[in-house]
């Protein structure tokens, strides 16, 4: 991956770290491509394989801080809105655990804000409107901007939706 990471320096304490495996391993570079490109990463695969522990883990790698989101048909898009211009302020970044349970309607919307703070981050924007009622100031550290948007899946279960192409398009 040629992508360049600025060190966060998050003091995150003496927990322990994820053993690293081959799969790991391909995990890291794919979600280290995604963030080079300005996207979003989504791992998928059965439950409790450690999709969401590896992105906690690459994020403590870079001393970021990684704030984990378990979605729901609860969540509507005034609530991701709030979450994600939470993340873009602080510069942390958001890995919304079984991201395919939001209901379809909600999953509309949160593409146009997800699609609005990828073309702000891209474009070097200082700003970013995701249609909160103000503008955004998305953090950076010397100049690169941190934040990070992940999402993980169970595909296959009863009560998960199929993502749109749309939305799809916006993760790797």
């Amino acid at each position: 991956c040629p992508g360049t990471f600025r060190y966060g320096y998050e003091y995150q304490g003496l927990s322990g770290r994820l053993v690293i495996t081959p799969l790991t391993d391909r995990c890291y570079m794919t979600l280290t491509q995604a963030l080079t490109f300005k996207l979003g990463g989504s791992p998928a695969g059965p439950a409790g394989t450690g999709k969401t522990e590896t992105v906690k883990d690459l994020a403590k790698s870079l001393a970021l801080p990684c704030f984990v989101i378990n979605c729901g048909e609860g969540l509507d898009y005034k609530a991701m809105g709030c979450i994600f211009s939470g993340l873009v302020q602080c510069g942390a970044w958001g890995c919304f655990d079984e991201f395919n349970r939001i209901n379809i309607e909600v999953l509309s919307v949160v593409s146009a804000q997800l699609k609005a703070i990828q073309n702000a981050i891209s474009y070097d924007a200082p700003f970013v409107d995701i249609g909160t009622g103000s503008d955004i100031s998305i953090k950076k550290v010397k100049g690169f901007v941190i934040s990070g948007v992940f999402i993980t899946m169970n595909p296959g279960y009863a009560g998960r939706t199929e993502l749109p192409d749309n939305l799809k398009a916006l993760f790797r």
